[in-house]
């Protein structure tokens, strides 16, 4: 059987550079790999993160976004009924940082899928450095997204003190505590840096499996608290945006921002790959882009973020 891997973890967590480097020790060890995109998004921003892996050894697909929760579903189920098809080894699925998690599940369970896949790890990945103020909707997210997790991988751990990584473990107890989940966290979390990560280390996480917790749920296919704002064909140059991007984070009217992702051509006609939060921004070169900004948050006000990306008369 196809053993599928669900990667998961809040807007902005850096759930796309751990699949990356996950998928590479994968593809190392000789597997056969194929990664799902599961995203909302009228742009799938982290599809092109990933074109640089496409290749003999890992296929790359998506789930397109703009259609409510079931046609979704059915797109997802569709997907993964032919991608069984293609002799993959091993399935990573990267969701939306906004995603019930029992849908992975469900789908699972349902023919010919459950003659197909087998549920390899659960993996969610939080900041390290993660927020005090979330939302009662985040904090539900939050919880919800590590309950089943077999491993818990803090991103940015080197940017991040000791006691700012126990307050964020402290937090991630206090999420499950909030969705009435009876699991701790405890040894789950994983809490070194990933610059320094080995085989073994991944290895580890590869078979890590998941937990049968139960958590009290609520619907989440509703996405209207969360929103993208997308600005292309913008004729700054990537310093600029980021200039902008570090405004807008500052704004006390832009609030609600997670984070701020997307490309810019250099006046060499390279790319840049721009990624930000309030905790971390950065800006590196990638072989392909699309000339494209998106905001992503919680309650945008538009008449607050749209200046920032405006040209000027």
């Amino acid at each position: 059987m196809i053993k599928i891997d669900l990667i998961t973890g809040f807007l902005g967590s850096g759930k796309t550079t751990f699949l990356e480097r996950y998928a590479k020790y994968l593809m190392d060890a000789g597997q056969r790999v194929c990664i799902l995109e599961n995203d909302y998004g009228a742009v799938n921003v982290d599809m092109m993160l990933l074109g640089h892996l496409e290749g003999e050894q890992c296929g790359l697909e998506m789930v397109a976004g703009g259609c409510d929760y079931d046609c979704h579903r059915r797109r997802f189920k569709t997907k993964l009924i032919a991608m069984g098809m293609q002799g993959y080894d091993r399935v990573l699925v990267e969701p939306s940082g906004i995603f019930d998690v029992d849908e992975f599940f469900d789908a699972l369970y349902e023919e010919p899928l459950d003659r197909w896949y087998e549920v390899g790890s659960v993996i969610a990945v939080v900041e390290a450095g993660l927020e005090d103020n979330l939302s009662p909707r985040s904090e539900y997210l939050l919880g919800s997204e590590i309950a089943k997790a077999g491993a818990v991988v803090l991103s940015k751990c080197q940017l991040a003190e000791p006691s700012e990584i126990q307050h964020t473990i402290a937090h991630i107890d206090r999420a499950l505590e909030g969705v009435h989940c009876d699991r701790r966290i405890g040894e789950a979390v994983v809490t070194k840096s990933w610059d320094d990560f080995t085989d073994e280390d991944f290895q580890k996480l590869s078979r890590v499996g998941y937990v049968h917790a139960a958590f009290r749920k609520q619907p989440v296919h509703d996405h209207n608290d969360y929103q993208s704002r997308y600005y292309m064909n913008l004729t700054f140059t990537p310093e600029e945006i980021m200039e902008r991007i570090e405004g807008l984070m500052a704004d006390p009217d832009c609030a609600g921002v997670f984070r701020v992702k997307g490309f810019a051509p250099t006046a060499e006609g390279d790319w840049m790959e721009l990624n930000c939060t309030r905790r971390s921004k950065s800006m590196r070169p990638i072989a392909k882009g699309q000339t494209v900004i998106i905001v992503i948050g919680e309650g945008l006000r538009a008449e607050s973020i749209d200046p920032y990306f405006q040209e000027n008369e």
